[in-house]
């Protein structure tokens, strides 16, 4: 049954925000003219408009005080004659999912079967046309794109929206999601909102500060609007307005008001408009202060509905006549408006509380229908003054619809007011309880852990408390506590262990996360857990346990991809259940494995429209790409996961991506580049020096130096690897070779000794003959009498591309200090090729360096193929292309939009070299 409560499926009511934009503003008056004093403001819009018309999309975040403008900012872009959709935030409907949604995308709803079925489903999920399980809440945002995009084939689109800080979280997430991914679909999404950063935050989106106007333009719209004013107060308006056009216009009425000697009002300006109002509001009658009232108080515009709540108050449609007349609301017969938001907040917060909660009575009787049940709830709930469990029980209903819309920040707050009005403690706790786990869901760590704890007060029930530490932990993991939210997790797992194993193992596999930045201690205390843990063999995570036991416990003779086949044979959640699988093949070195099961799951990830996971996956696959000598792959994964971090605000996967690819800038011997992208994954929003890309970011920095020959500082960096946690994270581990190398170059072989054992055990244990290779090649380094059959015996087992290459160049440099000048030329050679081939600036520049000590000269060649010339983004678009697809579905795996695919692929023809789609399936696409 489709449930539309919080902005209803009949036209009328969809129209209802418009109607009120274009009343209190028409858009038609900025047609032919310009805004006094706006010209820098409207020349900024301008240019995103003619950029439109070029196919070129752009966002732009307006910031102002109330009152200053950024409506007439709006209009004025409404008026330049683009195809528009507009919409709004409204207070009293912030709780209620997609409220602000419906209407943006209501003119282009018939055109949802066009979009991929996973955004279809989605979008027409979230507005309760079809029964949808609560899925990627980023999906709508990404199905939001794709029909402005469809909206925009034929031209141009603009997307206003007027106070979004009033914006539902549901419906803002899905529209900074779209606006972050606008690219050549030829849409301007405009947002206007209050000041202030953490008011409708927006990173990542450029912003138009609004200010008051200039002294002239103030001046002048004065002048045109009160021109008799006295001197006297022309002044005092002009210098307690602030430039801010509102007051401008409401301020002269309270001035003339004060006595002639009154000074300078202290109370902010905002504060005074609502005054203002609130003095205009109460000279109107009773009967139409009380209608008005319930106008305020309703979730709508529409007028039957205010009417017939109204009337339960003995307020009827004449008594509207004198607000009318004042000026203070608009009605077109269907709809009733106000002036401005400031007067209904006015006319609401001046109101005596017995009004209000009689007219929140009066609104929930009036509203009947099914669709307005979560309206209906809503009002109630603001009626009553004391437990009432019908009430509580609505506004549960009210929260399990939108969890199954994906509205989860709507569901949060039902649940918890729902938990308030509760009469039986069982009840209570249990509502608690869902506020709470859906708080942790929803990425809102802070409310998450207050509500748990509220819940836990009022409870001894040990599973109740399970599920309530399990919310705790992971919020303290959030907030930076790793100690405190590993001794909740495995205290969670502990209730229940006995009694709910598969339980107690997905609470196992949290605080093996926690545990990874801890230390060896806590990994054995999660190990211990699981080895205990007596999960049937039928049960889904019994493989995905035992490989992990495995793996912490130094044992590499479980199979990543037979124990990932066993998962899914037995009921897994695929992708979900793997993800981590990956990460820990990385720390076994299973890398070959780990590409092929992190490729399979990445799919999953795009056909399902599970996009939140596909930054862990896609790092996983970034970095066994690099492992394995593919850095090129690497960088186009890596690229791609770090946007889509960024889209979704995932600051551990920014940082673990921004360290990532500062690791293939040194490679390359990009230092600038490698420094910024380190300072940005450890932004102090991200964690600073313990941000989770520090252990990346060390080996980054080690490397970079390392191949710029200053071994003293690699050294130093590369050494912080060593100590827990870092010691045994991914990073730690593979940087081993190279502090060995640092030590030896510094000349303090010595305290290359621990690096070089914990090597050798690696060596041993994994049976793997790319790491013994490294074992040989550091032997070599640390053992010169011997070193040289170190070397061959490197050599003869292989490896990576890249440390093979090295292998070469450290054998080779040794060569030509035996003075075996040949023997070091058919090392170097070989080397040189490799080395160019990954463009390892560095390492390729040191071994031109040798072979010119040889007499052996050799020029820099660019960069490998053609394909140097594409960005990462642009790669992946031809290699799919290539393959036959077409710009729709290269879209939907992307989650880009077909015509920023088509733009992409205009600007890859030339460089490639082509003219045509069919000629792409004949270039090598390996990025190497």
């Amino acid at each position: 049954m489709a449930m539309f409560s919080a902005y209803d499926t009949a036209e009328s009511r969809a129209d209802r925000r418009l109607d009120r934009r274009l009343i209190a503003c028409p858009a038609e008056r900025y047609g032919g003219q310009m805004l006094q004093g706006r010209q820098a403001e409207q020349a900024q819009i301008d240019r995103l408009l003619a950029a439109a018309q070029d196919g070129r999309s752009s966002a732009l975040v307006v910031r102002g005080e109330p009152g200053i403008g950024k409506t007439a900012l709006l209009d004025y872009a409404a008026a330049q004659g683009l195809p528009t959709v507009r919409s709004a935030g409204i207070e009293s409907e912030a709780e209620l999912p997609f409220a602000a949604l419906h209407l943006l995308v209501r003119p282009g709803i018939a055109l949802l079967d066009t979009l991929p079925d996973r955004q279809r489903d989605a979008l027409r999920g979230a507005f309760g046309l079809a029964q949808q399980d609560p899925g990627d809440r980023m999906l709508i945002g990404l199905a939001v794109l794709s029909l402005l995009a469809e909206e925009a084939t034929d031209g141009p689109l603009l997307c206003l929206i007027d106070d979004a800080h009033w914006l539902d979280r549901a419906t803002a997430e899905a529209l900074l999601f779209a606006a972050r991914r606008l690219d050549a679909e030829g849409v301007v999404m405009i947002f206007a909102t209050r000041q202030g950063a953490d008011v409708f935050p927006a990173p990542g989106l450029p912003e138009l500060i609004v200010t008051g106007l200039p002294q002239e333009a103030a001046a002048a719209l004065v002048d045109s609007r009160d021109p008799d004013l006295s001197p006297v107060l022309r002044y005092r308006l002009l210098s307690e307005a602030g430039g801010n056009p509102l007051a401008l216009r409401e301020l002269p009425a309270v001035l003339a008001a004060e006595s002639p000697g009154a000074g300078p009002n202290p109370l902010p300006l905002t504060q005074r408009l609502q005054v203002a109002f609130h003095g205009q509001v109460n000279r109107l009658p009773a009967r139409t202060r009380l209608l008005l009232l319930v106008a305020a108080a309703a979730s709508n515009a529409e007028l039957a509905t205010i009417l017939r709540a109204g009337a339960a108050l003995d307020a009827q449609l004449a008594d509207l006549a004198p607000a009318e007349d004042a000026g203070l609301v608009h009605s077109d017969g269907r709809t009733l408006t106000f002036r401005h938001p400031l007067l209904r907040s006015a006319v609401y917060q001046g109101a005596p509380l017995t009004q209000r909660l009689a007219v929140h009575r009066a609104l929930a009787e009036a509203l009947t229908a099914t669709e307005d049940a979560d309206l209906r709830a809503w009002h109630l709930a603001s009626a009553a003054t004391g437990p009432e469990e019908t009430t509580a029980a609505a506004l549960e209903q009210t929260a399990d619809r939108a969890r199954e819309r994906s509205g989860y920040h709507g569901a949060v707050a039902a649940y918890e007011r729902a938990a308030g009005l509760s009469t039986v403690p069982a009840d209570r706790v249990r509502r608690l309880v869902l506020a709470a786990e859906t708080a942790g869901e929803t990425g809102l760590p802070d409310l998450a852990r207050q509500l748990a704890e509220r819940a836990a007060a009022q409870t001894t029930d040990r599973l109740v408390l399970a599920r309530l530490d399990l919310v705790r932990g992971v919020a303290e993991f959030g907030a930076g506590k790793p100690l405190s939210a590993h001794r909740l997790l495995l205290g969670a797992a502990a209730a229940v262990h006995e009694s709910e194993p598969p339980r107690a193992a997905r609470i196992l596999a949290q605080a093996l996360h926690t545990a990874w930045y801890l230390g060896a201690s806590e990994l054995a205390e999660v190990v211990d857990s699981l080895t205990t843990l007596a999960l049937p063999d039928t049960e889904p995570l019994s493989p995905i346990a035992r490989y992990m036991v495995a793996a912490i416990n130094g044992r590499f003779t479980v199979d990543l991809r037979a124990a990932a086949s066993a998962a899914r044979d037995a009921g897994a959640d695929s992708p979900r259940d793997l993800v981590q699988m990956c990460g820990m093949g990385l720390v076994v070195g299973q890398d070959d494995h780990v590409t092929e099961l992190a490729g399979e799951l990445i799919a999953e990830c795009r056909e399902q429209g599970r996009i939140a996971l596909l930054p862990t996956l896609l790092f996983f696959r970034a970095e066994a790409e690099a492992f394995l000598g593919r850095p090129g792959e690497g960088r186009v994964a890596a690229t791609e996961g770090l946007r889509i971090a960024t889209d979704l605000g995932h600051g551990q996967w920014i940082s673990q991506l921004s360290a990532y690819l500062a690791y293939l800038a040194a490679l390359e011997g990009r230092a600038e580049e490698c420094r910024e992208l380190v300072d940005r994954a450890l932004a102090e929003e991200f964690g600073g020096g313990s941000a989770p890309g520090a252990p990346w970011t060390q080996l980054a920095l080690g490397l970079l130096e390392l191949g710029l020959g200053k071994v003293d500082s690699a050294f130093a960096r590369l050494e912080l690897l060593t100590i827990e946690p870092a010691r045994h994270h991914v990073a730690g581990r593979r940087a081993l070779p190279d502090l060995i190398e640092a030590a030896v170059r510094l000349g303090a072989p010595a305290r290359a000794g621990h690096a070089l054992d914990r090597l050798t055990d690696w060596a041993t244990v994994s049976g793997q003959d790319w790491v013994e290779a490294l074992a040989y090649r550091c032997r070599a380094l640390i053992d010169d009498a011997n070193a040289e059959q170190h070397y061959l015996a490197a050599l003869r087992l292989g490896g990576r591309p890249f440390e093979q290459a090295r292998t070469q160049l450290l054998y080779g440099e040794w060569l030509r200090r035996t003075r075996r000048k040949a023997d070091a030329r058919t090392q170097l050679q070989p080397a040189l090729e490799t080395f160019e081939r990954l463009d390892a600036g560095p390492w390729a520049e040191r071994t031109r360096t040798e072979l010119g000590a040889l007499g052996v000269g050799t020029a820099a060649r660019p960069t490998h193929g053609v394909l140097a010339a594409l960005t990462p983004q642009e790669l992946q678009i031809v290699r799919l292309a290539a393959q036959g697809m077409s710009n729709r579905d290269i879209a939907a795996q992307l989650f880009l939009s077909p015509r920023t695919v088509g733009h992409h692929l205009y600007k890859a023809y030339p460089k490639l070299g082509v003219l045509s789609r069919g000629e792409l399936a004949d270039l090598p696409l390996d990025a190497g």
